[in-house]
């Protein structure tokens, strides 16, 4: 178990072409840095000036990893195996991204960082029996690899001791392709491979409907520019993505393509997970982040790969259920490319 007295530091990840800083408090990726059209190197994610930042809440999850099971658990409940269990209220009426003190806030054990062409670390963080009100211990691995000039993976695992849990860890990664400190991302287009959204009641938990996107303002099953509709839908899009109609690649499916027409950067997004939270940062408002930037409404997009929000409590919905014996496994593709 990573010693909670232990410090939070800040690891490097360089191949020559993109930079990556991240540290093991929550496995916050800090900064990445790839090219855009002139060559140049830019910062496309959302964060904060130091590691003490992060440490006081002063960042909406801007980077890290969250679980032990990201997104909503409505009324913080839910009965596995027969046993009911109890989880705190962090965002009231529901249970959000592990609770009070999620996988987000803890310092992660550093047990392999490689330097080199294909430069990785992996940080551990084993979860105990009762942790924010989940049941059985659960062992998490979480490793960034740069795999080649401006890719990047990241490979997820959780391996429960003696008791079934339930384990949905999410990259909660804000990024604007533009360049952090660039504005919004409402000139950013998109392009998801979903043909359905599980759509949600008043306080952002899913009905357990599976919807077709096909003439709604949801529809990106052809890419579309985020401004375009984002008016349409409240607040902006804080919905899951039921990822059904990807082309595959390295047993992983296409998720989302994003494309920003400033400098041209491309990110492509590949995972093994079954949906995807699209969500445009729309509490997000006067945020101090790094270099002197702030962060309004809109300004980063999140991907967050995952099982169904509130899967546990919809019977129809893919089982974020991991028993003993058995391996939670998620992986995340990055490919950033210039078109």
């Amino acid at each position: 178990m990573a010693d909670q007295n232990q410090k939070p530091e800040i690891f490097e990840l360089n191949n020559g072409t993109m930079d990556v800083k991240v540290t093991n408090l929550g496995c916050t990726i800090i900064s990445l840095s790839v090219p855009g059209k002139d060559g140049a190197l830019s910062d496309v994610v959302l964060g904060l000036d130091s590691v003490e930042s992060y440490q006081k809440g002063l960042a909406p999850y801007f980077g890290c990893i969250v679980g032990r099971v990201a997104n909503r658990i409505k009324e913080g409940k839910f009965t596995l195996d027969g046993v009911e269990y109890s989880l705190p209220l962090n965002k009231p009426p529901n249970s959000l991204h592990g609770g009070n003190i999620g996988f987000d806030k803890k310092v992660w054990e550093v047990v392999e960082y490689k330097k080199g062409e294909t430069p990785s670390i992996t940080f551990k963080y084993h979860s105990h029996d009762g942790e924010e009100g989940y049941p059985g211990d659960i062992t998490v691995t979480a490793t960034y690899t740069l795999i080649s000039g401006t890719t990047m993976r990241l490979d997820m695992e959780g391996v429960p001791k003696d008791k079934p849990t339930i384990i949905n860890l999410a990259q909660h990664t804000y990024w604007n392709l533009a360049g952090h400190n660039s504005g919004d991302v409402l000139n950013h287009s998109i392009q998801i491979w979903g043909n359905h959204v599980t759509p949600v009641d008043q306080n952002t938990v899913p009905t357990g409907e599976i919807m077709p996107v096909k003439g709604t303002p949801f529809d990106f099953t052809t890419e579309n520019r985020i401004g375009n509709t984002i008016g349409q839908v409240g607040m902006g899009y804080d919905h899951n993505y039921v990822l059904d109609c990807g082309d595959e690649k390295a047993g992983l499916k296409h998720a989302a393509k994003v494309r920003d027409p400033s400098s041209s950067r491309v990110l492509n997004l590949w995972t093994n997970a079954p949906g995807m939270q699209f969500y445009t940062a729309n509490y997000v408002n006067g945020v101090n982040g790094k270099g002197g930037a702030v962060y309004g409404k809109h300004a980063g997009l999140c991907l967050e790969t995952q099982g169904f929000p509130n899967a546990i409590n919809q019977p129809n919905f893919p089982s974020v259920v991991v028993r003993p014996g058995e391996k939670y496994q998620h992986s995340m593709l990055f490919e950033f490319s210039i078109e």
